[in-house]
């Protein structure tokens, strides 16, 4: 029911400022030359591999369409509920990010640290004191401490211009876990184990880039009393010199001394241990070089959807729905429905192509063909009829053939509901 203008301000609740104790910051600390509530990954968002993988699942993600909906009394989608959930979804969620940028930040933070809250900020109730209020901006914020019914987190306030500290009741807040916690965010997983790595390896990089070669020079004598310490040292000093006024680094030795560089074999091992867990990841995850770069095939990105991006969608969805949707809303019909776009996937041929065979076929009616590509029903009562369109069929004929066909479903669903009760 919708609140007049009076009521709302009446009723109006802020997460900052309606929580208890209150904190006074008594104005702003000063200007940001980057956005504050911008995702920062907890290792920088430097430009490796890592960084370009959470990048591209995060907005493979929020291309698909999120949405408030209302569900007809077969289940099925219906029609797009205009609420403030639905306008933070595809909309505006705050006032520095549209909907498919929080889906991003939601998908991006919750690759990064494996569980991610997303939290109503401003609401027409305090979500505390009451399960039904409409909500008019989100944002996500980092878990920090976990509590038997509260949940302690790191939320950007857009009022101060700062990042701080709530402890909010964990029925109020979407905790949105990554699917995949066990490759990527668990202490020892293939993930993190190939993160140790690339950092090693930035600093052997570092190492060489500050011109320093780790060489161990055998001279042709012991080094032992103070003059021959002295000597040894004269000579590195002159190699060095030759090194740092060469134009391509090169250096000469004496005939009897030996050069041995100490970190290529590290350096090396190095790219063979990157290599190997980076395939290893890929397969675990079911994701491919062709993916990353754009050039996989229908197969492999029909592969790649089902694996990786429609699990997180999931995930995202199924969470709103249990945290921002009541009971009652529920069973009176409201839902919150993921929608993929099928003709991204597929060319339109392909899918006029599937939606004729398995309607001519009678798998599915022309209403589940659409349910599937994420379509409204047809209110036209032969889209809900099981029947190959191409051969001539009386009405008699149609009836008793979906009569048989619903007949033999509910007898399969009553024998699997007398094995499991």
């Amino acid at each position: 029911m919708e609140m007049d203008l009076g009521s709302r301000l009446k009723h109006a609740w802020n997460a900052f400022l309606n929580r208890d104790p209150p904190r006074n910051f008594g104005g702003y600390a000063g200007g940001y030359s980057y956005r504050p509530d911008r995702v920062r990954l907890t290792r920088g968002n430097e430009r490796t591999f890592v960084t370009s993988v959470y990048n591209r699942i995060s907005m493979d993600c929020s291309a698909i369409t999120i949405q408030h909906v209302r569900l007809d009394d077969n289940g099925r989608f219906d029609s797009v509920i205009d609420s403030g959930l639905n306008a933070c979804l595809n909309l505006e969620a705050n006032l520095d990010q549209t909907g498919r940028g929080l889906v991003q930040d939601i998908v991006m933070s919750m690759l990064d640290e494996g569980v991610v809250a997303v939290v109503p900020v401003e609401t027409d109730y305090d979500p505390s004191m009451s399960s039904s209020y409409r909500i008019y901006s989100m944002r996500v914020g980092k878990v920090l401490e976990w509590y038997p019914e509260h949940v302690r987190v790191r939320l950007y306030n857009d009022k101060t211009g700062q990042k701080e500290e709530l402890v909010l009741p964990k029925k109020t807040v979407a905790l949105i876990e990554n699917p995949f916690y066990a490759i990527m965010n668990e202490p020892n997983s293939t993930m993190q184990r190939l993160i140790r790595k690339l950092s090693l390896l930035d600093v052997v990089d570092e190492q060489a880039g500050a011109g320093k070669l780790d060489l161990l020079i055998q001279l042709p004598y012991v080094v032992k009393s103070e003059a021959r310490r002295e000597q040894a040292n004269r000579r590195r000093r002159e190699i060095e010199e030759q090194l740092r006024d060469s134009k391509y680094g090169i250096a000469w030795t004496d005939g009897t001394e030996r050069v041995t560089q100490l970190n290529r074999s590290l350096e090396n091992n190095l790219l063979k241990q990157i290599e190997y867990l980076t395939n290893m990841f890929y397969s675990q995850l079911g994701i491919t070089l062709e993916i990353m770069n754009g050039t996989a095939d229908e197969a492999a990105m029909t592969n790649y959807y089902n694996r990786i991006v429609e699990p997180i969608v999931s995930a995202i969805t199924d969470e709103m729905k249990r945290k921002f949707l009541t009971r009652t809303a529920r069973s009176q019909g409201q839902s919150i429905l993921f929608f993929r776009d099928p003709f991204k996937l597929a060319p339109i041929g392909t899918v006029a192509e599937m939606a004729d065979k398995f309607t001519r076929n009678e798998i599915m009616s022309s209403n589940e063909f659409r349910q599937a590509i994420g379509m409204k029903p047809s209110k036209d009562p032969k889209a809900d009829e099981l029947r190959n369109a191409n051969i001539s069929q009386s009405s008699e004929e149609i009836a008793a053939q979906n009569k048989t066909i619903t007949a033999g479903r509910d007898a399969v669903e009553r024998s699997i509901a007398n094995q499991n009760g």
